[in-house]
């Protein structure tokens, strides 16, 4: 062992020792701090990187570490050890790194944990080594191989030293304000070089529906599987278990005006109002009836429940977004101006960062004049990009040529 004919054996060996080494360093000094690799020293980083692998390579005929390095013998071990701990972090909870680490385990920050950080720069020093291999001895029946060992290269290195310089902020914004601040997962307010105005914010709902509680515990009923009955357009009756029901009166934008020992809903297009139906609820043996309205609430009129009997009460829970949307004037320090309508899936994209629609002032539902948007700006991304359609490629080349050695 470890003589001139290192083999697979001495690559496990070299992973434990990696275990070890980054436990060691992981009780010194913590995990590893990746916003403090930020531009340019990320930059400088992967330079110094890349120049050592060059120089490693030119010594090989001199260090045999460096060929044995380049061999299958210390890919596998290298290769089984990385899935390991992937599969590991993927089996458990990973927690952001700004959340603070009391009764957090090493193993829920495994992108900062120094095993996993030196299993990973050990299997991409080699694929490095590998590439630049084929690179300097390059022959075009190897162009697949290169492709996919130097795209899997520069998606593992630009995504790990550029994960420093990617922002991802929050923005609040209210209709007719222009805002240009944001916060970041610190709460640490930061200004930005563009602004944006929010025009309008507009929501499309799901139709209302009716459903069936317990009037101890308030939980929807029955309890394993609880039942709904939508009412879309044209709905006048349906089936609740033990209860039919027959729709009378359906309101969709409605106010509530309370009598001496009843409320009633009328119609009342304006900002506040709810959905409201006014319901005839017989059991099923026919020897109860309730009758009386029902609604949602908003953040302006209660909630409206019908009570049925001494077990159970019919409800309308609050209506569920469909779609929402923003209609935005986005302002940047270039001097654009640009008209967008930004919703879920649907990001704006201006001068390096994606907008996206986030949420909405939920207390007030359909009614928000409010309008929540992240912001995220990956610098490093057309990197990782570029990686991985060279992956891509050598994939594609690599089927290519097996179709063509199958016909020879």
């Amino acid at each position: 062992m470890w003589k001139n004919t290192w083999g697979i054996k001495e690559g496990i060996m070299t992973c434990a020792g990696l275990l070890v080494i980054g436990l060691i360093l992981h009780l010194m000094t913590g995990g590893v701090d990746w916003n403090s690799f930020s531009w340019p020293l990320n930059l400088c980083v992967a330079v110094a990187y890349l120049v050592g692998l060059v120089a490693l390579y030119s010594l090989r005929k001199k260090l045999y570490f460096v060929r044995w390095a380049m061999s299958y013998k210390a890919a596998i071990p290298s290769l089984a050890a990385v899935s390991v701990l992937t599969f590991c972090m993927g089996m458990i909870k990973q927690v952001p790194g700004h959340v603070p680490a009391e009764g957090i385990s090493m193993f829920n920050r495994m992108i900062s944990w120094w095993p996993f950080v030196l299993e990973y720069f050990w299997m991409t020093s080699i694929v490095g080594l590998v590439s630049l291999k084929h690179l300097f001895s390059f022959r075009f029946q190897k162009i697949p191989f290169l492709l996919n060992h130097f795209g899997l290269f520069v998606a593992l290195v630009s995504a790990t030293l550029g994960s420093a310089d990617m922002k991802r902020l929050t923005m609040n914004t209210r209709v007719g304000q222009v805002e240009w601040r944001a916060t970041d997962t610190n709460g640490q307010l930061t200004e930005l070089p563009l602004a944006i105005e929010l025009k309008n914010f507009s929501i499309e709902e799901y139709p209302p529906k009716l459903m069936l509680i317990d009037n101890a515990t308030g939980r929807a009923l029955p309890d394993n599987a609880p039942a709904h009955l939508l009412l879309e357009e044209g709905v006048s009756q349906g089936v609740l278990p033990g209860w039919n029901i027959e729709v009378r009166n359906k309101i969709d934008m409605a106010a509530s005006v309370s009598g001496e020992d009843t409320v009633r809903y009328v119609e009342w297009p304006s900002m506040g109002a709810t959905c409201a139906v006014h319901v005839r609820a017989t059991s099923a043996d026919g020897k109860q009836m309730a009758d009386g309205w029902v609604s949602c609430g908003s953040f302006l009129f209660p909630y409206q429940a019908l009570r049925l009997d001494s077990v159970c009460s019919l409800v309308m829970p609050d209506r569920e977004p469909r779609r929402f949307s923003s209609e935005v004037t986005i302002y940047t320090e270039t001097g654009k101006k640009l008209e967008q309508t930004i919703e879920v899936n649907k990001p704006a994209k201006v001068e390096g960062w994606k907008i996206y629609q986030l949420s909405y002032d939920e207390g007030k539902g359909r009614w928000s004049d409010v309008s929540v948007f992240e912001l995220v700006s990956d610098p490093w991304l057309p990197v990782v990009y570029v990686g991985i359609v060279m992956m891509m490629l050598g994939a594609v080349c690599m089927f290519v040529t097996a179709q063509k050695n199958n016909k020879c």
